[in-house]
Formats: C-alpha cells, structure tokens, sequence
C-alpha cells in the first residue's frame, strides 16, 4: 500500500469523488481515504500507475502535499466536493 498526502481534501464529498476518479485508473485496485489526514492509500501495481494517480489527483483538484496548489486546484477541488456529495445521503 502506498500513501499519498494531498492538499483540498476537505469532506466525504471530496473522497468520494476521489476514490471513483482513482478507480478510473488501470492498475489501483483498492483505495482507502483518511479525511483526517488528508492521506490517500492505494494498492497500484507499480511506479507507472502512481505517477498516474499523483497527475488524476491533481486534475480533480488535489495535488499532492509539497506540489503547487494553484487557485485552479482549489477551484476543481470545490466542483468535486460538491460531485461527490451529490451521492452522499445525509
């Protein structure tokens, strides 16, 4: 298993969108989110697909801890908090 500390995560919203955006990606085959934290876990195959998952986190708005967080990321990261709660019931 392989963490990964991102920035923006802010809610359940947020992990579900990435946890559905991480399993989009061949290779990762299990994912677990601590909100707490802001730590991804993920089982991958190898470096290929966590260089894959680093850049989808990044796309949906939420680099990794130590890269830029640009007011894009921060934007995205709100688009994909509001997605991910649609499904959540309350």
């Amino acid at each position: 298993m392989t963490t990964i500390e991102i920035l923006n995560l802010k809610c359940g919203g947020c992990a579900n969108t990435i946890k559905k955006g991480l399993l989009s990606v061949d290779g990762v085959s299990d994912i677990s989110i601590d909100i707490e934290t802001s730590k991804v876990n993920i089982d991958s195959e190898n470096d290929v697909v966590l260089q894959a998952v680093k850049e989808k986190l990044s796309k949906m708005g939420y680099p990794e801890a130590g890269d830029a967080n640009t007011i894009m990321h921060k934007a995205k990261s709100f688009v994909s908090c509001a997605t991910g709660r649609i499904g959540v019931k309350a």
